[in-house]
């Protein structure tokens, strides 16, 4: 059984944004690791530094959690 995070966060956009969806809904656009962790603790979920490594609650697209603006 293939068990998806409930978290993804998408490429980098053009303005730098990454659109982020938790649970299939579209939560907002973040512009930094800081965005990300102020969406998750807003759904509910883990904010610690640390859950932005965890591939069972966040699939990152494009990137992982340090690509912004098409950059590492």
């Amino acid at each position: 059984m293939d068990v998806r995070p409930p978290v993804v966060v998408l490429p980098p956009e053009s303005d730098g944004g990454r659109r982020v969806t938790i649970h299939g809904a579209r939560m907002g656009t973040a512009y930094s690791l800081f965005d990300v962790l102020d969406l998750l603790h807003r759904a509910g979920l883990p904010a610690e530094d640390r859950a932005v490594d965890d591939p069972e609650l966040i699939e990152w697209r494009g990137g992982g959690p340090y690509v912004w603006n098409g950059t590492t």
